[in-house]
């Protein structure tokens, strides 16, 4: 099994960050296989979505109504409403699977990979990549 982790920068801004880039570039030349990702963090979780055309702002709205940033979630430490953070992994899990062919990720047209993450306590993300080769 070949790994990696990788760090992203979230600024302390709740979004889904495009991932898709360092995953192809850690397949590459790999050959057959299955990508996994995984993020080891209570508050964030893994999207296989279409990014950059606007959806991002549709599913951090329809998040924001799912789980409101208010005093009703019993999690209550860090900013208000920071409980909602801890149930979004219900709706996003921490890791999914991508099958590899021929060293490039086997996504749809429009699907990309994407952290989404709506904790602004943290400026860093860790996620990590294990390939497993056919």
């Amino acid at each position: 099994m070949k790994w990696t982790e990788l760090t992203i920068q979230t600024g302390r801004r709740a979004g889904a960050f495009d991932i898709t880039q360092e995953c192809a570039a850690f397949v590459a030349r790999e050959g057959d296989g299955l990508l996994n990702v995984f993020v080891p963090h209570a508050t964030c979780g893994l999207v296989v979505m279409e990014l950059g055309s606007g959806s991002e702002s549709d599913l951090q709205e329809a998040l924001e109504r799912l789980l409101p940033r208010d005093d009703r979630w019993v999690h209550q430490h860090g900013t208000k409403g920071h409980g909602a953070d801890h149930v979004v992994p219900a709706f996003a899990a921490p890791s999914i699977s991508v099958p590899v062919i021929d060293g490039r990720l086997a996504l749809g047209t429009w699907q990309s990979i994407g952290l989404l993450d709506t904790n602004v306590d943290n400026e860093r993300r860790t996620v990590r990549l294990s390939f497993v080769g056919a």
